[in-house]
């Protein structure tokens, strides 16, 4: 095929597609210097109207673009390559990559693809040199190759009959600096044996004496050849099984069963605590060796040997195993020059049953102590909440003089925060619920303000709405601590002077003095820049891992730079964004993440001329032994009772009978329910008692639980 113009451009977006390809290191040598053993990948043919890429020159690669489909554009290049005299073959065990490798001579070429997003009419091409490491020779015209150049290994069948193929292999094994093994050369392998015959063909030894740039290895290979049926040859080059371990190590567990070392290959599922767990390999020694390894590293771990189980497709050897709570077969067989391994192991279902009794036991004495906590926490904020509530005043109030608020504040209020633009205002007061109530609804009914009914007026608690004139204010008056805190919002707050000041006003964030840096004794991520730090972790009664931990800080840098530093940080701990969980503006961002441990949510805001940060991160495991994992895109609520009487619970037009009692020791798993996400208000009630009406705002994938208190309150605590 013609070649095309050296040096014509291409659109800067093809070297997008290079950050998947499959790529080489080539080891630098000193200007000037000839390699022999690596192919100028730039004088090598291209297809018809190829356009190179030359945005970044690179010696040792070239990106050319083609206007056909990946299909096409790949078979074009193996027959373009094939007859400028590059031999194609494959990997073991790699038969079905989409990537080409090449060999000539003593070269190598790697080809890959890349089709253009949204463009299957075009397709790039990338050359890579590939170092021959052990070179051996290919028979001309052979088929089916497979080779791997480290080792060396190759496999394939020569087109001539036996003794022109062994006439080939003895002349160019010579000529690449092979030289046959002799009993005397081989001394230096204890357990090397020359003498065996091959039925129906030969067998040599080679060993290569020289190491250089271009040939560094070392040790003997065996060539086989065996005769075909139909005049043909079948050839194979492997390292010479003398040449391997006997013994081999062992490398680290894969789902908690041994796995022998060296394997070019391996793959586990499950873990040790999994119901069934396997284990697959490739091992790099000959079979005898790898069943031994398997011997001693069961025997040692309890395991025993139950005799032989049928064989299956390319085994050799297939034994049943057996522990005291498992079963499991090892099954041993060849391909290529490796041993592959399969290793699978199942609970017994005697053991089965063992562990559901223990989790049933464990999950009653997580509940047992959960609501010993609860009720522990309950009478501790009672008798707190008494105390404090004793020490607010009744008195009535007057209004604060100075007060430049749309609605009055009271002359004892403190850290008040209005916001005009968003019609938001917030304080607190050393007067009591019931107080603060009188003077607004005496304040804001002489202001013409008519007031809503509204079911929640307690002594620890009102809610208040108003109206006037088309406006609203709502406004929540709640006992915390040895405060009162009040919270208004609504129309009739915003003021036209702040709305005008917010439009006008845009926050210049000032910028971290020097990068941010990770603090190394946090559990997450926070930097060592930081104005304030809380960290929450939350665990199950008795055990180790936390179900919830929750990160609080503030930090005196810009969001952007905060935001990068979350990204980088969490990425280093295998934390992946979800496409669709990102909202990032100049003042906020939330980013939904998955972790190895479950669901995670970084929040972002600006106060005070700082950025703040709220991260959670859930424990999916812990949640889903616990039996509080909600079901997909849905919400769990669990319900219990720790007062004398049975309770019903009004909610999302369902009616919920808690017996008294339920989710203590003698009940231990209370009523649950699975709702979409959302704001519900519910109602409780007990016998001889008003009902409480009280809301609760459940999102996708938590889990919270109600429990009723021996008073009659509610407590409401999200769990996961």
């Amino acid at each position: 095929m013609p070649m095309i113009r050296r040096g014509a451009q291409v659109p800067a977006r093809w070297l997008l597609l290079a950050c998947g390809i499959l790529a080489i290191v080539i080891p630098s040598r000193p200007a000037g210097a000839a390699d022999d053993g690596i192919v100028d990948v730039h004088t090598l043919p291209r297809l018809d109207g190829a356009v190179e890429d030359t945005s970044r020159p690179d010696t040792y690669r070239v990106i050319y673009t083609v206007p056909t489909p990946l299909a096409a554009t790949s078979d074009a290049t193996r027959k373009l390559l094939s007859a400028d005299g590059w031999v194609p073959y494959v990997y073991p065990l790699d038969e079905k990559s989409a990537a080409l490798t090449f060999k000539k001579g003593r070269q190598g070429l790697r080809v890959s693809f890349a089709q253009a997003r949204g463009r299957p009419d075009q397709s790039a091409v990338f050359y890579t040199p590939n170092r021959i490491y052990a070179n051996v020779p290919f028979p001309e015209g052979a088929i089916d190759l497979v080779f791997d150049e480290t080792r060396p290994y190759l496999s394939c069948i020569a087109p001539g009959a036996l003794d022109a193929t062994a006439a080939f292999f003895t002349k160019d094994m010579a000529a690449m600096g092979w030289r046959k093994l002799n009993p005397e050369m081989a001394l230096r392998w204890p357990n090397a044996d020359l003498a065996g015959t091959v039925p129906n063909g030969v067998r040599v030894f080679y060993d290569h004496p020289d190491r250089d740039a271009t040939h560094v290895y070392q040790k003997p290979v065996m060539l086989t050849l065996t005769r075909r049926d139909d005049g043909r040859t079948n050839v194979e080059i492997r390292v010479a099984p003398f040449a391997l371990p006997e013994v081999l190590e062992a490398d680290d567990d894969m789902a908690g069963l041994p796995r022998p070392k060296p394997t070019k290959s391996a793959r586990g599922l499950g873990s040790a605590s999994s119901n069934k767990r396997e284990i697959s390999a490739a091992a790099m020694a000959e079979l005898p060796a790898v069943r031994a390894f398997y011997q001693r590293e069961l025997a040692a771990r309890g395991w025993q040997e139950d005799g032989s189980a049928p064989l299956a497709p390319g085994d050799e050897v297939a034994i049943k195993i057996s522990n005291s709570d498992e079963t499991g077969v090892l099954r041993l067989g060849r391909k290529y020059d490796f041993t592959m391994v399969s290793l699978t192991a199942q609970v017994k279902e005697s053991a089965l049953a063992a562990r559901a009794k223990a989790k049933k036991e464990a999950d009653a004495r997580f509940l047992s102590d959960a609501l010993g906590t609860a009720q522990q926490l309950i009478a501790a904020d009672d008798i707190r909440r008494k105390t404090q509530a004793a020490s607010l005043s009744d008195a009535p109030l007057n209004a604060h003089a100075d007060s430049k608020t749309p609605v009055p504040l009271p002359e004892n209020a403190e850290a008040v925060k209005f916001e005009g633009d968003d019609g938001h205002l917030e304080f607190s007061s050393a007067s009591s619920v019931k107080a603060l109530s009188s003077f607004y609804r005496t304040a804001l009914k002489s202001s013409g303000w008519k007031e809503q009914p509204s079911v929640i007026n307690q002594p620890n608690m009102a809610v208040m709405a108003f109206s006037k004139g088309g406006k609203s204010i709502s406004m929540t008056v709640m006992q915390m601590g040895p405060k009162v805190n009040i919270r208004a919002d609504g129309s009739g707050l915003v003021t036209e002077a702040a709305k005008a000041a917010a439009g006008a006003e845009v926050e210049v964030q000032a910028k971290s003095a020097e990068p941010l840096k990770p603090d190394p004794e946090s559990p997450l991520p926070v930097p060592t820049q930081r104005s304030s730090k809380s960290l929450a972790t939350t665990k199950i009664p008795g055990g180790e891992a936390p179900l919830r931990r929750e990160l609080e800080a503030r930090i005196p840098a810009s969001l952007d730079e905060v935001l990068a530093f979350y990204r980088a940080e969490l990425a280093k701990l295998g934390w992946q964004e979800r496409a669709d969980g990102a909202t990032v503006s100049a003042e906020r961002a939330q980013i939904d993440f998955t972790s190895p441990q479950g669901p995670a949510m970084l929040k972002l805001g600006r106060a005070k001329g700082e950025t703040t940060v709220s991260l959670a991160q859930k424990n999916a495991d812990v949640a889903a032994k616990a039996e509080i994992m909600p079901k997909a895109g849905q919400a769990r609520l669990m319900l219990g009772n720790m007062a004398a009487n049975e309770a019903a619970l009004t909610i999302n037009k369902q009616t919920v009978k808690i017996a008294a009692g339920a989710g203590g020791p003698q009940s231990p798993k209370g009523p649950m329910l699975d709702l979409l996400p959302g704001k519900y208000a519910y109602a409780l009630r007990l016998p001889g008692r008003a009902a409480r009406n009280e809301s609760l705002t459940v999102a996708a994938g938590e889990a919270w639980g109600l429990l009723v208190g021996p008073s009659g309150d509610v407590l409401p605590l999200q769990m996961y």
